[in-house]
């Protein structure tokens, strides 16, 4: 059963709850009383990242896959911190109006800096970890990280309209796709940056997004935090991940491995969004794993 690729797709449903005031739109897959795997998103996408991966998996495991405050369907209220601490702070809120008390979670882009906040803050509710090109050994960042790293290091007002002139629909169709080899730059629907451009281009929400990139600078404080986390900790992880990432690179998925000894990794052929591109690939690995480590 564990090796099952021929499993009837779950029904999806889409729906809708308030969270402290904020109306937050999520995707669910699978039966209420499932094993929970928790999905939270990255930049520039929405739960939407995770269309194909909820009904495939949802025969045998609960899926949740919140739109985050200011992306997706979700709202975009004025009083909330758009910065990592604040969606940190979301998540965990969005858990417990849910009332999920234990869930495996999927760490990609920056989602995989909420995830991990969430595990830190409280790591018996974790049964495990899928992480999936989300980087946090800073010795391991890209050559796409450079002029991040250079604006960080002096914000300028120069430096901030070059972070505002990648909020754009061709920017992020280099996000999703600008990297990638002819053979998988061709599985990328241009559905994914189309739609998300069309949520994003409203002057709070592109505003939101830049501020999200300067406080990015933050988040390489907590990475040893989070490297300590996986060390005293251990959870059963598994590791699939894109080697074409200007970001995130194959080091960076290898550099898991100083941490957690044990975790199981998978490098692809496929890029930061593999779930669009390799999804056959990581279905078995994922649910494999998951029989192994949640049941």
């Amino acid at each position: 059963m564990t090796g099952n690729r021929h499993s009837t797709p779950a029904a999806v449903a889409h729906r809708r709850i308030d969270v402290d005031g904020i109306e937050v739109f999520y995707r669910e897959a699978g039966p209420r009383d499932a094993p929970i795997f928790l999905l939270p998103h990255g930049y520039p996408c929405s739960s939407y990242a995770f269309r194909n991966l909820l009904p495939a998996l949802g025969d045998r495991w609960r899926l949740i896959a919140p739109d985050l405050p200011g992306f997706g369907y979700s709202a975009t209220p004025e009083h909330f911190s758009y910065t990592f601490t604040g969606y940190a702070d979301f998540l965990e809120r969005f858990t417990h109006v849910m009332g999920l008390s234990r869930y495996a979670i999927y760490l990609h882009d920056y989602g995989s800096q909420f995830g991990l906040r969430l595990a830190m803050r409280a790591p018996e509710r974790v049964t495990a970890l899928v992480i999936q090109n989300g980087d946090i050994y800073e010795d391991q960042l890209g050559p796409k990280y450079a002029w991040l790293k250079e604006f960080w290091s002096d914000p300028t007002d120069e430096g901030r309209a070059r972070l505002a002139a990648n909020v754009t629909e061709e920017g992020f169709r280099d996000e999703f796709a600008g990297e990638l080899p002819d053979h998988l730059a061709e599985r990328v629907s241009p559905d994914l940056w189309r739609l998300h451009w069309s949520l994003m281009n409203t002057s709070r929400r592109r505003a939101n997004v830049v501020g999200l990139f300067e406080d990015q600078a933050t988040t390489l404080e907590w990475f040893p935090k989070e490297q300590a986390y996986l060390r005293e900790h251990r959870p059963p992880t598994l590791i699939v991940w894109g080697p074409h990432d200007g970001y995130m690179p194959e080091g960076a998925a290898r550099a898991y491995l100083r941490d957690l000894p044990d975790a199981e990794l998978h490098v692809l052929d496929a890029g930061h969004w593999a779930l669009e591109t390799s999804l056959g690939e990581i279905v078995p690995l994922i649910r494999d794993f998951l029989a192994r480590a949640i049941g």
